[in-house]
C-alpha cells in the first residue's frame, strides 16, 4: 500500500466517531475550509473537504467542537492537504527533524527563528490533536509527542544562542556544530515536560543552572549576568506572542528563592541551597527533573549530586514529616459532599490528576532512597513499580492508571477548546456538551457520570494513603504557600479569615518557607511552622488589623535565631499563640519591643 493510500484511509477511517453540537454549523463550517484550500490552489483537498464520508464527517465534528483548531485550519490548510503524502507520525518526525536542524543555518536571524519555530510548533499541535480526536494516538503516545516537541523546541532556541554568543566572544564553543556540549548551561525540564507528560496548553517549567567553569566559558565572573541573559533570551523566543502565535509559555519559577535569584544559577550555589534551605515540595518536584537542552552531560552530573537531598536512604522520621508536610500544603482541604462536575479543576480539585501524582510522589519520596527502581520519572510506570513492590495493591495500581489516562484525556479536551492553559471544565450546558462529544461520549449526563465516578475512585485510593496523617486544618479551606504563584483559593480562605491583603499574606509565608530568615532555615523548624500556619493565620485574622499583626509578626520572627522551640510552644499553647496575635495585633509598642529585643517575650511566658 502506498504512502498517499494510508494518509486517505486515515483521513476517511478515524477509530473515534465525533457528534457536532451542531451538524448544519459543523458542514457550513468544513465548506469555509474547503474554500480556503481551493483559494491557496489545494484542489485535491478541496474536493475531499467537499465530498461525503466518514472522514469528512469527523473532520466537521472536530472544527465544530474546537475553535482552535477550525481556526488553525482556515489559516493552514496545507497542514491537512499534507495528510495526503504523510502519515501524522512521519510528518511529526519531519517536523521534529528540521527543528533540530534550525541553528546550523548560517544566516537564520532571532527573529527569524522565532518565526520558523512557531510555524513547526503550530502544525505539529495541530496534528497531534488530530490524531487524539480520532483516536490514532493513546493519550500516552500524546504526551509523549508534545513532551518531544517542548525539548525540539527548546533545544533549537538555546543552540541559536550559545552559537549568537559564541560569534560575539562572549563564550567559546568546544564544537560549534554541538553548541550545548561542554557549554555549561543546563536546563532542566521539570513537572510534566521532564516526565514527558506534557499537556496540550502546557507551559513548560525550566530551571536553569550554569557551571562557571565550564570549557566554554570566558569570565567565569561574568558567567552569571551572560547565563542570565540568555535565559532572558530564551523565554522572549519560546513565549513571546507575534503574528504567528507562540511555541510555549515559559515558567522559571521553580528554581531556588525565584523572589531573590538570578534567571541562571550556578550550580555550586544551588547544589548548597537545596542542602540547606531545600524545601519539601522542591524534593518532590526534582523527581521529575530532567536535563531537556543545554549540556546535557553537565545536567545530569548536577542531577547525580542531587541524589542524597532527593532520595533519603533511611525511612526516618524527618522523610515522613516532609510526605506529610507535602500533602498538608498541597491538599490541606478536604471537600465534602458531592463532587460537582461544572467548574470542577481535573487538575487540582478533589480526586484528580494532582492527587494521583501525589499519591505516587509520596512514596517515591519514603521509599526511592531505598529502591533505585522507584526512582522513575512518569506517573503510571510508577504505579506499576510500587505494586510491583507490595507497596500499593494490584487493584489500586489498575485503578490509579486508568483513572489517570481517563483525566489527562478530558483535561486535554478542555485545552483543545481554545489551545488556552485551563483545567476547568465549563460551567455551561453547551460547553460541558463540547466537552463530552470530544471525548466521544453521547452526551454530557453520560460523560458526568463517568467523571464523577473516576474523581470517587481516586479520592477512595488518596484517602487511604493518608487516613492516619495529620491534617493541617479543619475545613477553613486551601492553605497553599508552595512555588512563587498566589493559589486563588489560598487567597479566598485569608480574606475569609478577615485579611484584607491576601496577596501580600502570602509572599510573608512563602519567604518563611524558603528559609530567608535564620528562624527557619532549619527543615525541622519550617515542618513545626507548617503545622502552625492554619492555627496561626486563624488567631492573627481575629486581630483588629489581621495584615499589619501578621507583619509584625514577620519582623519579630526575622530577629530570632531559632525557632523549633517557639513554634512547638505556640502549637501546643493555643491561649499564647492568641495573646501574641493580641500583642502584635493591638499593642504595636509592645510589639515593636518585643520584635528589638526577643527576650522580652520571654519575660511575657514566664513573668
Amino acid at each position: 500500500m502506498s504512502t498517499t493510500a494510508r494518509a486517505k484511509d486515515w483521513l476517511l477511517k478515524p477509530a473515534a466517531r465525533l457528534v457536532p453540537l451542531d451538524k448544519d454549523r459543523a458542514r457550513l463550517e468544513l465548506a469555509e475550509i474547503a474554500s480556503a484550500a481551493g483559494e491557496e490552489g489545494l484542489t485535491r483537498l478541496a474536493k475531499f473537504l467537499a465530498a461525503k464520508g466518514e472522514g469528512q464527517d469527523f473532520l466537521a465534528a472536530v472544527f465544530d467542537l474546537s475553535p482552535f483548531l477550525r481556526d488553525t485550519a482556515r489559516r493552514r490548510p496545507q497542514i491537512l492537504d499534507g495528510l495526503f503524502e504523510q502519515t501524522i507520525e512521519a510528518r511529526l518526525k519531519a517536523i521534529g527533524a528540521a527543528i533540530d536542524l534550525a541553528h546550523l543555518a548560517e544566516t537564520l536571524s532571532e527573529s527569524g527563528l522565532m518565526m520558523e519555530l512557531r510555524q513547526w510548533k503550530a502544525e505539529a499541535h495541530f496534528l497531534i490533536a488530530l490524531a487524539d480526536l480520532a483516536g490514532e494516538a493513546e493519550t500516552a503516545l500524546t504526551v509523549r509527542r508534545l513532551s518531544d516537541l517542548a525539548d525540539a523546541c527548546t533545544r533549537a532556541a538555546v543552540d541559536f544562542l550559545l552559537r549568537d554568543a559564541h560569534g560575539q566572544g562572549k563564550l567559546k564553543l568546544p564544537d560549534v556544530d554541538n553548541p550545548s556540549k561542554q557549554s555549561g548551561w543546563i536546563l532542566l525540564g521539570m513537572g510534566k515536560l521532564g516526565a514527558h507528560e506534557l499537556n496540550f496548553s502546557s507551559d513548560i517549567d525550566l530551571v536553569v543552572f550554569f557551571d562557571p567553569e565550564a570549557p566554554a566559558v570566558v569570565d567565569p565572573l561574568d558567567a552569571t549576568e551572560l547565563f542570565s541573559r540568555l535565559t532572558r533570551r530564551l523565554v522572549r523566543i519560546l513565549q513571546d506572542r507575534t503574528e504567528h502565535g507562540y511555541v510555549f509559555r515559559t515558567d522559571l519559577r521553580l528554581r531556588p528563592d525565584p523572589g531573590s535569584t538570578p534567571l541562571a544559577i550556578p550550580v555550586e550555589a544551588a547544589l548548597r541551597y537545596y542542602e540547606a534551605r531545600g524545601q519539601n515540595w522542591e524534593r518532590a518536584a526534582m523527581i521529575k527533573a530532567r536535563p531537556v537542552a543545554g549540556d546535557l552531560a553537565a545536567g545530569a552530573a548536577f542531577l547525580k549530586e542531587l541524589q542524597p537531598y532527593i532520595w533519603r536512604k533511611y525511612m526516618d522520621y524527618a522523610a515522613i514529616a516532609d510526605v506529610h508536610s507535602i500533602k498538608r500544603q498541597i491538599h490541606a482541604h478536604k471537600g465534602h459532599g458531592e463532587i460537582a462536575v461544572k467548574g470542577h479543576n481535573v487538575k487540582l480539585g478533589r480526586g484528580g490528576i494532582r492527587e494521583i501524582e501525589f499519591f505516587v510522589q509520596t512514596q517515591q519520596l519514603i521509599a526511592g532512597g531505598r529502591f533505585p527502581e522507584l526512582r522513575g520519572r512518569e506517573t503510571v510506570p510508577m504505579l506499576g513499580e510500587l505494586a510491583t513492590r507490595g507497596w500499593i495493591t494490584t487493584e489500586a495500581r489498575d485503578a490509579l492508571a486508568r483513572q489517570y489516562w481517563f483525566l489527562r484525556r478530558v483535561e486535554h479536551a478542555v485545552q483543545m477548546v481554545a489551545d488556552e492553559q485551563t483545567h476547568t471544565l465549563p460551567e455551561d450546558d453547551e460547553g460541558l456538551e463540547r466537552i463530552a462529544r470530544m471525548l466521544a461520549f453521547a452526551d454530557a449526563p453520560a460523560f458526568s457520570q463517568a467523571f464523577r465516578a473516576s474523581l470517587q475512585q481516586v479520592e477512595r485510593h488518596y484517602a487511604a494513603l493518608f487516613e492516619t496523617a495529620p491534617e493541617l486544618s479543619t475545613g477553613i479551606g486551601n492553605l497553599v504557600f508552595t512555588g512563587d504563584v498566589d493559589d486563588p483559593d489560598t487567597l479566598q480562605t485569608l480574606h475569609g479569615l478577615g485579611f484584607q491583603r491576601p496577596s501580600d499574606i502570602c509572599r510573608v509565608i512563602r519567604g518563611w518557607h524558603f528559609g530567608r530568615y535564620r528562624v527557619t532555615q532549619s527543615a525541622e523548624a519550617r515542618e513545626r511552622l507548617t503545622e502552625l500556619t492554619p492555627a496561626l493565620l486563624r488567631s492573627f485574622g481575629q486581630t483588629r488589623r489581621a495584615d499589619e499583626a501578621l507583619m509584625r509578626f514577620d519582623e519579630f520572627l526575622a530577629g530570632l535565631p531559632a525557632g523549633i522551640q517557639l513554634f512547638s510552644l505556640l502549637q501546643s499553647n493555643p491561649a499564647l499563640l492568641k495573646l501574641l496575635a493580641t500583642i502584635m495585633g493591638a499593642a504595636p509598642r509592645l510589639a515593636a519591643i518585643i520584635t528589638r529585643r526577643p527576650h522580652v517575650f520571654d519575660g511575657l511566658l514566664d513573668p
